[in-house]
């Protein structure tokens, strides 16, 4: 009897860790976490875009993100994103801005309300002027 029981008592407590082990929510991972447009001619395509997958094992909601500035502005899905699938948070920035810039974009996520920051770095140069 006394070893149906620890036996029965392993059982369990191996069913726990393995179930801990497994639960882990939903998880943001970014194949990149930090944008460099390079250096950018004055009025250059603005988008750029950080993908992620849910590396988890539930649904990721992307609560908000939000560029330090107004001059870094980011869109976000607002659909949830499966395990295992990827998507893309599009990020615009201002490129009428002449100079180097470097902005962090901050991404809540629902699950744990945790914020997970990225960044932006930019060098737009001016114009040529020519000179006769």
């Amino acid at each position: 009897m006394k070893q149906v029981l620890t036996i029965l008592a392993f059982v369990l407590v191996g069913s726990f860790y393995a179930t801990a082990q497994t639960s882990n929510g939903a998880v943001m991972t970014f194949d990149a976490t930090t944008m460099d447009y390079g250096t950018i001619d004055k009025g250059a395509d603005p988008i750029r875009k950080f993908k992620f997958t849910n590396t988890g094992n539930e649904p990721l909601i992307v609560k908000a993100a939000k560029g330090s500035c107004g001059c870094t502005v980011p869109t976000y899905p607002k659909e949830p994103i499966m395990p295992g699938e990827s998507n893309v948070i599009e990020v615009r920035y201002d490129t009428q801005r002449v100079g180097a810039f470097t902005s962090p974009l901050i991404v809540r996520v629902w699950v744990s309300l945790a914020s997970l920051v990225v960044s932006v770095t930019v060098l737009v140069k001016a114009p040529t002027r020519w000179v006769s």
